[in-house]
């Protein structure tokens, strides 16, 4: 019988990353560097390590106001040694065993699932599994090194459905050969799969891998920045009205993406998740603003106190923006708590107030 995930488990949790880089990967895919990806890890992990690192993230918790997942992310974790699997699952379930942890989740490839896998991973505690899809395009996969096809991740997702995990996608945009039409065709067949969550990053040039060689002979141009942020967020006025939760845009900042020459070249930004909603909350303003005259004096937004950033934007850009729009307007922001997420309301000097409700923010 098909299970239901529990509800709880597709909101946020505080997240304890185990980071496994690429053990288990049956190849390396054309842009991938995960010592600067991820971090400058050890190749296996060892207890002492992930006990300190549940051990830290257990204090920030310590009045257990969130539910609390450890991850495994990196590499290919349906792919490593079925000992080093059960080991890890083991060290995990200890914690759950103790009431301090409620799930497992792992990322893994879409070819290295089974029904016995997967009964396997679900007896074991593990409750969220996230694929690594990056495309629906066979010639983007093909030039990507991925190792799999389309068809791989479709039967994946309805594996997962079928055993009831809380499942989610990685997908990338801008890789290599791939059009803004062919990127928005793999959020089209993702809304068809229906998963649980996504994530998205735009593509970045790491050095030591095969796409920095093509960059270098010039076959490869990653995406701008502004044209990353486009991307995303016309993934994104498809997948939320679908109602598929979108739980990252952009790659963490790790130390070592920050040395010089570890990225080549592409989109890279410490903040690159709050630009793409910067720019969601821009075009929603713009909205607003629409039949607004442009001589109007006075313009009183009100938004949520946690919206407040997004709204302004990234060094204040998009008040900038309105600025520019409306010379003479005097413009004033009010934040309350009561204030839902992503309801952003206007009232101008002549007394008529405007609304809208901006979906998929929480």
């Amino acid at each position: 019988m098909q299970k239901t995930p529990e509800k709880h488990l597709l909101e946020k949790s505080l997240i304890i990353p185990i980071f496994i880089m690429n053990s288990g990967c049956p190849q390396r895919c054309s842009f991938c560097n995960e010592k600067i990806a991820a971090g400058n890890y050890a190749p296996e992990v060892i207890k002492s390590f992930f006990d300190g690192e549940v051990a830290s993230y257990l204090r920030w918790n310590k009045d257990k106001m969130r539910r609390v997942e450890i991850a495994f992310y990196g590499g290919n974790f349906t792919g490593l040694e079925p000992e080093y699997q059960k080991r890890l699952l083991s060290w995990a379930g200890a914690y759950i065993a103790k009431g301090q942890v409620s799930s497992i989740r792992i990322s893994t490839r879409p070819d290295y699932i089974d029904d016995d896998q997967l009964k396997f991973l679900y007896s074991c505690g593990v409750r969220t599994i996230e694929i690594g899809a990056q495309s629906f395009n066979e010639e983007v996969l093909r030039k990507a090194c991925r190792g799999h096809d389309a068809r791989a991740t479709v039967e994946a997702m309805k594996l997962l459905k079928k055993h009831g995990f809380s499942n989610g996608l990685h997908l990338m945009a801008g890789l290599p050969l791939e059009t803004r039409e062919m990127f928005m065709e793999t959020i089209e067949k993702t809304i068809e799969l229906h998963p649980d969550t996504v994530r998205i990053h735009p593509v970045l040039v790491f050095k030591d891998t095969a796409l920095a060689d093509e960059y270098r002979a010039g076959g490869y141009q990653p995406l701008s920045l502004d044209e990353a942020v486009q991307w995303c967020c016309l993934a994104r006025e498809k997948l939320i009205p679908a109602g598929i939760r979108i739980i990252r845009f952009g790659l963490q900042m790790t130390p070592e993406m920050s040395q010089k020459g570890a990225v080549l070249a592409g989109p890279l930004h410490p903040a690159f998740g709050s630009l793409v909603y910067s720019a969601v909350f821009y075009a929603a303003t713009l909205q607003l603003l629409k039949n607004i005259p442009p001589h109007i004096r006075e313009l009183r937004f009100k938004v949520s106190k946690h919206d407040v950033s997004n709204f302004q934007g990234l060094g204040n850009r998009n008040v900038e923006a309105i600025k520019t729009l409306y010379p003479d307007a005097h413009i004033v922001i009010d934040s309350n708590l009561d204030v839902p997420p992503g309801n952003i309301s206007l009232n101008t000097e002549a007394g008529e107030t405007y609304s809208l409700d901006i979906p998929g923010i929480v």
